[in-house]
């Protein structure tokens, strides 16, 4: 019989098939969760599940501005290479905050087969100003999860003992979790967090529901602390994204979130003006230990 103090999930969102992507031939994305009613999904706006496959090396996409909210790049397969960040492989996550303004992605490369799911995380008024910055987190250098029939890694927050040392303005448990066959793992969360998980290879069920591979469930809320995965027959694989709730207004137009029409056209104005630092400028100052 299951605690009433166990995390239950409110809904289940069935993800569209891949469409062609901005990048052209080889490009194809999902987009996970849509920046629509974001009081429902706050503090997360956008998620997009990107597949590349691309039989010769080139560059893809482009620079662009980011402002008032973070990033958060984690490769699921395949790699990719940076000239900023280097080579990014799978398992290896870019955590990214935009803050007042940033030109991301100057020049990056891929070839083969690749897949990145993109977060994009709303910033409260007070942190909208904040510096630009990046954090490369290193599959290797990211606690293991480990428990019977579980493995994963923790990328932001907390999971039993563990702790990621990863610096984020907005508290956010990032977790990606492989489960053998009818394997069971808790995740303690914070009553107070909203988020929900998208499952990536076979099943898992939570409570009375089970969530399949291209499926996303939502945490309900409540004041709930313990969240239980269980996975099915072909046992099965997902990522976490659970947060507190920013509280406060926000919308997204391209590739701002502010919480005004007003702010948002002083991101515009910023960028045409070249105010907002490069990536470039970041790493340059990162490899002088700057």
């Amino acid at each position: 019989m299951l605690s009433m103090s166990r995390r239950t999930i409110v809904r289940k969102d069935i993800t569209p098939p891949p469409a062609p992507g901005f990048i052209g031939e080889g490009h194809t994305a999902v987009e996970v969760l849509r920046p629509v009613a974001l009081s429902k999904s706050d503090p997360f706006v956008l998620l997009m599940d990107d597949r590349l496959d691309i039989p010769r090396r080139r560059h893809i996409g482009g620079a662009h501005p980011h402002a008032g909210l973070e990033t958060v790049t984690l490769v699921l397969e395949g790699s990719l290479v940076d000239r900023d960040e280097g080579e990014l492989s799978a398992g290896d996550v870019i955590w990214m905050t935009a803050g007042r303004g940033i030109i991301h992605n100057e020049s990056v490369e891929a070839s083969g087969r690749s897949r990145v799911l993109q977060l994009w995380i709303g910033l409260s008024a007070k942190d909208r100003d904040a510096p630009p910055r990046f954090e490369i987190v290193r599959k290797a250098n990211a606690p293991r999860i480990e428990a019977p029939g579980a493995l994963g890694r923790l990328y932001s927050g907390s999971s039993g003992a563990l702790r990621s040392p990863t610096l984020n303005h907005v508290p956010v448990t990032l977790l990606e979790l492989s489960l053998e066959a009818g394997a069971s793992f808790t995740q303690e969360l914070p009553g107070s967090y909203n988020g929900f998980f998208y499952v990536i290879e076979g099943s898992v069920r939570v409570g009375q529901d089970t969530v399949a591979k291209g499926e996303v469930g939502w945490l309900a809320p409540g004041n709930e602390t313990e969240l239980t995965f269980t996975s099915g027959d072909g046992g099965g694989r997902l990522v976490l994204y659970a947060g507190e709730p920013i509280g406060e207004a926000l919308m997204q137009h391209g590739p701002f979130v502010a919480g005004s029409p007003i702010e948002i056209m002083e991101f515009h104005r910023r960028f045409q003006l070249g105010q907002f630092t490069k990536m470039s400028e970041l790493a340059q100052a990162a490899r002088l230990g700057g």
